[in-house]
C-alpha cells in the first residue's frame, strides 16, 4: 500500500492543486475517447462557444452541467467522447472585428474582402486560444485531441456537402422574399434572430379618397413613411360593410393627387381588393398592401400578381419619392414618418394620430431596428424537414428534458417559415452557387466549377453572400465526426447521448440540428434533450454589461477556485427554474469544499499509514457506524439515480447534506472517544474502516462535481495510483441494507439537537457543562438506544448527567424544556441563571419576534409582493414568517416556565 499523505496542507489552496492534476490528466490521456466495443459508448457535442469574446457564466453553468455527466460515464465504464470546439458565429464575429477595425480609423471595405477574412481568421486564434484556456481552468473533460472550429476544413466540406445535397432536392432555393434587414449589419436575419420589445409608436388615420371622388376611406397605419410603395388597399371577402369599395381605385396620398373644390384629382391610383388576409378587426377594416415592406403583404401582392414599389434601401434611407415627397429622399426611416406627417397634413388627408403601443423589432446583434426589405436570398424549405423531427419527438425516439420543452419544439415547427439562410456578411462559409456571366446559369456545386455546364462559359461568379451560422452549426453533431465520409467514430459515437443546452435555442439549433441529422444520418442527433434555464444575479435580473451585474466565471475561479463555482452552480440547479447567483454564495460553497478538506486531514492524521480497508466488524460497530453506512448507502443510490435522471442540482445537494451534516457534523464528531478515547483496540480499527469506507466512496460520489480536490484527497488517502474516473463508480448493492439504524439514529440526534437548543436558549457559552438534562416519559423503544449511547450524548451535549423520569412524573422546578419524540426534554436552570433576568431578556427577544413576524405578514398579505417577487423571495418570507412564529411560541412557554413561583 502506497504511503497516506498525512501532511496535507492545513489550508485549503484551489489554485495549485487545480492547475498540477488538469495538466496530469491531459498527461494520462484521460479525456481521450476510445472506440472500444467492450465498452457502451457515451457522447456529448459541445454547444461551441462563439470566438467573440470570453465565456460567460451561463457557458460555465453548461460547461459544469456536460462534465459532470462525462466524469459519472466514465466511472461507470463507458467510453465518453466529450467533443469540444467554437463557432465562427458570422454578423458576432464580423462586427467585433469591424469594431476593432474603427479604433483603428479603418473599415473592412477599405481592406477589402480577401484582407478582412484575414484579418478575422487572427482574431479567431486569438480568442479561440483565449476560450479554450477557460474552460481548462473550470476543469472541462473534453478530448482536446478531437477539437473542431465551424469552418475547419473538414466541417467545411460537409456543410458544401449538405447545401448541393438539398439543392438537389429542391429544399434549398433562390428568389425575391420579405427578409428582416439589420441596415447595420448590412444583412438578413432569420425570423429568431430579430428580438421583439414593445415601444409606444402612433396609430396614423388617413384618408384614401376614391378616384375623381370626393369620397373615401380611412386606412390606419403604424408605417406613413411607407405610404409611397402602397399598390392597393384590401378588405376581407367576407367584410360586407366595405364591400361597396373592392374593384373601384382610391388615390395614395403624397403621389400628386389634389383635393379640388372637394374632389380628389391626380396621383396614382391603385385597386380596392378582396382577401383573406386581412382581419376585420384590424383599425378601420380596409388595410394598405405594401409588398416591398411588409411580409404578409408581399403573399398578398403575390396572390394578386401586384408589383412591389421599393421605397427603403439597405441602408435604412428613403429611395425613390415622388415629386409630391421629394423631401423625404434620402431621410432615415424616423425622419421620413415625422416629415410625411407634415405632408398629409398639408394635403388635407391626415384624419388623426393615437398613440399605441406595438412590438418593434431589433437585430439580435447590434440592437437596431430591423426593417421588413424585399431582396433575393437563398431559402431552406423548411416544412418537409420539420415534419419528420416532430415525428420523432412523438414517437419517443428523443426525451425532453425537463418533458415541457418538447410543446415549446412542437409550436415552433407548427406552420415554420421557410429558413432564410443567405446572409451579406464577409466571415463564414461562402455559397457554393456560382452565376454564369454569359448564359445566367446558377451552378451549385461541392466544389469550385471550371466551366458554366450549360454554355461552357468560364466567365463564372460566386454569390457574394455567406451562409447563416446556424446552417453550420446543425450539422455540428455529425459532421465533427467525420461525416460525410462514414467513419468509425459516427458508427460508434453517433447518435451522441445527450444535448445540454439553453432554452433560447432550441428554434436556432436544436429543432434544425434534429432537421438536418434525420435528413442526412437517417437519425435523430442525440437520445435526450436537457433545456436548462438561465443564470441571473441575486436579484433575478438577467446578467448584462449594462446592468454592471455580470460575473466573470474566471475571476471566480481566481477568488475561490474552479470546484467551488462548479459546486455552486451545481447545487442551485432545479429543472425548470433560473439560478439566482452572486458570488457570497460561490464563497459558501468554497467553505463547504475547505470543510471537507478539513476532515480529510483529521482522518488522515487518525488512520496513520496502517491498512484499514477490510470490512469494519459488525460486532465492534455502534449505531453511528452502522447509521453512517447505511446512509452512505443511500447517498449512493440516491445520487446514482439523480444523476442519470439529469437532476444535478438534487444530487449536489444530497452530497452536500451528507458531508457537511451526517459525516464531519456527526460521524466524525462521535468518532472521537474510539479513535482517541478508552473503547478498545477492536472498536478503534471498527471506526477506521468505516472512516475509510465513507471517506472512499464519499470522493468517488463528489468527483464529477469537484474533480480537482477529490483527486488530491483521492491520492492523499492513497486509495489508488490511477486517475479517479478509471475507478468503479460505488454500487449501493455492495452495502448490507439497516433502515433501524437511521430511525435510530434520527431519534438520538434530535434529543441531542433539543439539549443543545435549550442550552443555547439559556445563554449558556458552549464549553459549559449542565449539571443534568431530565427526560420525562421516553418511549420503550428509545430507552435503550439511549442507554447504549448515553456517553455520546453527555459528550455531544456538554451534559453531566441525563436522569430518566415517568411520563407522570413532575417537572423539574424552573426548567426551559421542549418536546421530542422520545419524550419532554427538561434543563433546569435555577443554577444557572437568574430567572427574574431571563425573563426581561426573553421578553424583549418577544418583542423583536413579533415585530418581524408583523413585517413578513404585511408583505406577504400583499398581492403585488405574491404576484411579483421572485418565486424563491416569496417562499424565503413564508419560511421568515414561520420561524417567526415557531420562536414566539418558545419564548411564551420558557417565560412562563421561568415565571413560575
Amino acid at each position: 500500500m502506497a504511503s497516506r499523505n498525512a501532511e496535507l496542507s492545513k489550508t485549503y489552496d484551489p489554485a495549485p492543486l487545480e492547475g498540477k492534476w488538469y495538466q496530469w490528466w491531459l498527461d494520462q490521456d484521460l479525456f481521450d475517447a476510445k472506440i472500444d466495443a467492450e465498452k457502451k459508448a457515451f457522447s456529448i457535442v459541445l454547444p461551441p462557444p462563439n470566438v467573440t469574446g470570453a465565456l460567460h457564466m451561463g457557458h460555465a453553468y453548461d460547461h459544469t452541467f456536460q462534465d459532470i455527466l462525462a466524469r459519472y460515464k466514465r466511472a461507470c465504464g463507458y467510453s465518453v467522447l466529450w467533443l469540444p470546439g467554437t463557432d465562427h458565429a458570422g454578423i458576432a464575429t464580423q462586427n467585433v472585428v469591424e469594431r476593432r477595425l474603427a479604433k483603428e480609423g479603418t473599415s473592412r471595405r477599405d481592406l477589402g474582402r480577401e484582407a478582412f477574412v484575414k484579418r478575422t481568421w487572427e482574431w479567431k486564434e486569438e480568442y479561440r486560444s483565449r476560450i479554450v484556456n477557460q474552460m481548462k481552468c473550470l476543469g472541462d473533460s473534453c478530448d482536446w485531441k478531437r477539437e473542431r472550429f465551424t469552418m475547419d476544413e473538414g466541417l467545411s466540406k460537409a456543410v458544401r456537402t449538405v447545401f448541393c445535397r438539398l439543392y438537389e432536392k429542391g429544399l434549398i432555393y433562390k428568389g425575391k422574399y420579405i427578409v428582416n434587414w439589420c441596415p447595420r449589419c448590412h444583412t438578413a436575419l432569420s425570423d429568431i434572430e430579430v428580438e421583439h420589445s414593445e415601444e409606444m409608436g402612433h396609430m396614423y388615420y388617413v384618408r384614401y379618397y376614391f378616384k375623381d371622388s370626393g369620397e373615401y376611406i380611412m386606412i390606419a397605419t403604424t408605417r406613413p413613411e411607407t405610404i409611397i410603395a402602397d399598390v392597393a388597399v384590401a378588405v376581407h371577402p367576407g367584410d360586407e360593410a366595405h364591400a361597396y369599395a373592392v374593384g373601384r381605385e382610391v388615390i395614395v396620398p403624397m403621389t400628386g393627387g389634389r383635393l379640388v373644390d372637394g374632389t380628389m384629382s391626380g396621383g396614382r391610383a391603385i385597386p380596392v381588393i378582396a382577401d383573406r388576409m386581412v382581419d376585420p378587426a384590424f383599425g378601420t377594416g380596409f388595410v394598405k398592401i405594401t409588398p416591398a415592406h411588409d411580409p404578409n403583404d408581399f403573399q398578398v401582392g403575390r396572390t394578386h400578381g401586384l408589383e412591389p414599389i421599393q421605397v427603403i434601401d439597405e441602408d435604412g434611407h428613403m429611395i425613390n419619392m415622388t415629386e409630391a415627397a421629394q423631401e423625404m429622399e434620402g431621410m432615415s426611416v424616423a425622419e421620413a414618418r415625422v416629415k410625411s406627417v407634415e405632408i398629409m397634413q398639408g394635403e388635407g388627408v391626415l384624419e388623426k394620430i393615437e398613440e399605441l403601443p406595438h412590438q418593434v423589432g431589433h437585430c439580435y446583434r447590434c440592437g437596431t431596428t430591423v426593417e421588413p426589405y424585399l431582396s433575393e436570398q437563398w431559402f431552406v424549405k423548411v416544412a418537409p424537414l420539420a415534419e419528420r423531427g416532430v415525428a420523432e419527438s412523438k414517437a419517443g425516439h428523443m426525451r425532453w428534458v425537463p418533458p415541457q420543452w418538447d410543446k415549446t419544439y412542437y409550436q415552433w415547427m407548427d406552420g415554420v417559415r421557410d429558413w432564410c439562410i443567405s446572409r451579406q456578411l464577409w466571415w463564414g462559409h461562402r455559397i457554393p452557387a456560382w452565376t454564369c456571366g454569359d448564359c445566367g446559369h446558377i451552378v451549385v456545386a461541392e466544389h469550385d466549377p471550371e466551366r458554366c455546364p450549360k454554355c461552357g462559359s468560364k466567365r463564372l461568379k460566386q454569390d457574394e453572400d455567406v451562409l447563416d451560422t446556424w446552417f453550420s452549426s446543425a450539422l455540428w453533431p455529425f459532421s465533427t465526426m467525420g461525416w460525410p465520409e462514414k467513419t468509425e467514430e459516427l458508427k460508434y459515437f453517433y447518435p451522441t447521448s445527450v444535448m445540454v443546452t439553453g432554452f433560447d435555442i432550441i428554434f436556432f439549433w436544436v429543432s434544425r440540428m434534429i432537421m438536418m441529422g434525420l435528413e442526412f444520418m437517417d437519425e435523430v442527433p442525440f437520445h435526450d434533450i436537457f433545456i436548462h434555464a438561465l443564470v441571473r444575479d441575486e436579484k433575478g435580473r438577467k446578467m448584462s454589461k449594462s446592468l454592471g451585474n455580470g460575473i466573470d466565471p474566471i475571476d471566480m475561479i481566481k477568488l475561490y477556485g474552479a470546484d467551488a463555482l462548479r459546486f455552486t452552480v451545481a447545487a442551485l440547479t432545479v429543472q425548470g427554474r433560473d439560478i439566482l447567483l452572486g458570488p457570497a454564495k460561490i464563497e459558501n460553497y468554497k467553505r463547504f469544499i475547505n470543510k471537507i478538506w478539513n476532515a480529510s486531514r483529521f482522518a488522515l492524521m487518525s488512520l496513520g499509514d496502517e491498512d484499514h480497508e477490510g470490512q469494519p466488524d459488525p460486532k465492534h460497530m455502534r449505531l453511528h457506524d452502522r447509521w453512517i453506512l447505511e446512509r452512505l448507502r443511500r447517498l449512493d443510490d440516491v445520487v446514482t439515480k439523480d444523476i442519470d435522471g439529469y437532476f444535478i442540482g438534487e444530487a449536489a445537494r444530497e452530497l452536500y447534506e451528507f458531508m457537511w451534516g451526517d459525516f464531519c457534523d456527526w460521524y466524525i464528531e462521535l468518532s472521537k472517544p474510539a479513535l482517541y478515547g478508552d473503547e478498545g483496540p477492536e472498536r478503534q480499527e471498527t471506526t477506521k474502516r468505516v472512516l475509510l469506507r465513507v471517506f472512499k466512496d464519499a470522493l468517488r460520489l463528489l468527483h464529477p462535481f469537484i474533480p480537482f480536490v477529490t483527486e488530491e484527497l483521492w491520492h492523499a488517502f492513497a486509495f489508488g495510483e490511477k486517475p479517479m474516473e478509471l475507478e468503479s463508480w460505488p454500487d449501493a448493492a455492495a452495502y448490507a441494507v439497516d433502515r433501524a439504524s437511521v430511525a435510530e439514529m434520527d431519534e438520538l440526534q434530535e434529543f441531542i439537537r433539543s439539549i443543545r437548543n435549550l442550552r443555547a436558549e439559556a445563554g449558556l457559552p458552549p464549553s459549559r457543562n449542565v449539571q443534568r438534562i431530565v427526560l420525562r416519559g421516553p418511549d420503550q423503544a428509545f430507552e435503550p438506544v439511549l442507554e447504549a449511547n448515553l456517553d455520546l450524548i453527555k459528550l455531544s451535549a456538554k451534559v453531566d448527567a441525563v436522569e430518566v423520569v415517568a411520563a407522570e412524573a413532575d417537572k423539574p422546578h424552573l426548567a426551559l424544556s421542549s418536546i421530542v419524540r422520545a419524550g419532554q426534554v427538561f434543563l433546569p436552570v435555577g443554577d444557572l441563571l437568574d430567572p427574574k433576568a431571563e425573563v426581561e431578556r426573553l421578553q424583549k427577544e418577544l418583542k423583536q419576534v413579533e415585530a418581524n413576524l408583523a413585517r413578513s405578514e404585511k408583505k406577504l398579505s400583499s398581492e403585488s409582493f405574491v404576484a411579483k417577487a421572485p418565486e424563491d423571495v416569496v417562499e424565503t418570507e413564508r419560511q421568515r414568517a414561520d420561524e417567526s412564529k415557531s420562536r414566539r411560541v418558545r419564548i411564551l412557554e420558557n417565560i412562563a416556565s421561568l415565571s413560575e413561583e
